[in-house]
């Protein structure tokens, strides 16, 4: 899944006001924020295999310090210690926990079973949304406009920056997760791979911040 994790961040937003949306989104997301950073320690390992599902031709072969359940709570309770160590906010700690441990849960949906449970055993699972590409637009579509609508009617512009800069953000994200869902799978280098991430990855968060101060909850 890649837009619902943003659509959760967006709806997070309602229950933790105090908590800046580039924080939500850098919880939500903090998953995969991890994987390439995996991936080029060698850690873990992926490879490219077109057929192995309708929407994602990746083959996750090993991944389980990113996206295993276990691990992902650890990293939650992590993430959200650090986030009460800097801000005191509690509520707000609590909130950028669940958000990394509903990474795991919305992969679930989609993931053919190739999602570990923990490191420390063979046991994979999904429920292979993937299989079906009209169900995985539709899971997407849902859980990030869901989101997002909850986001708008819980927030006002202050400054027509608020809107538009939004406005871009949304319409990033939507053409991010269909060019990465149906155009050419990349096979290139690692390394590559990781800058492109996280270049991206810095891109939206910023955006979401910069939307986000100009905007006031209501």
């Amino acid at each position: 899944m890649f837009l619902g994790h943003y659509g959760v961040a967006f709806a997070a937003k309602k229950v933790a006001p105090k908590v800046s949306l580039g924080v939500l989104f850098i919880a939500a997301q903090f998953a995969d924020i991890l994987w390439p950073v995996f991936l080029v320690s060698h850690v873990e390992k992926y490879s490219i295999v077109p057929g192995i599902s309708k929407v994602s031709p990746y083959d996750f072969i090993y991944y389980p310090y990113s996206h295993s359940l276990l691990m992902d709570i650890v990293w939650g309770l992590i993430l959200g210690l650090v986030y009460y160590g800097i801000t005191k906010n509690r509520r707000g700690a609590w909130v950028v926990a669940l958000l990394v441990i509903s990474h795991w849960i919305l992969d679930l949906i989609v993931h053919i079973p190739d999602l570990p449970l923990s490191p420390f055993g063979d046991i994979k699972v999904g429920l292979g949304g993937w299989n079906s590409v009209a169900f995985t637009i539709a899971i997407e579509v849902l859980f990030f406009y869901g989101g997002l609508i909850i986001y708008l009617r819980n927030t006002r512009a202050v400054k027509p920056v608020g809107n538009w800069v939004l406005g871009v953000l949304v319409v990033l994200l939507t053409l991010l997760y269909f060019l990465s869902t149906f155009g050419k799978a990349d096979n290139g280098p690692l390394i590559m791979l990781f800058i492109v991430f996280m270049l991206l990855q810095t891109i939206l968060v910023l955006l979401a911040n910069w939307s986000d101060k100009n905007r006031r909850l209501v």
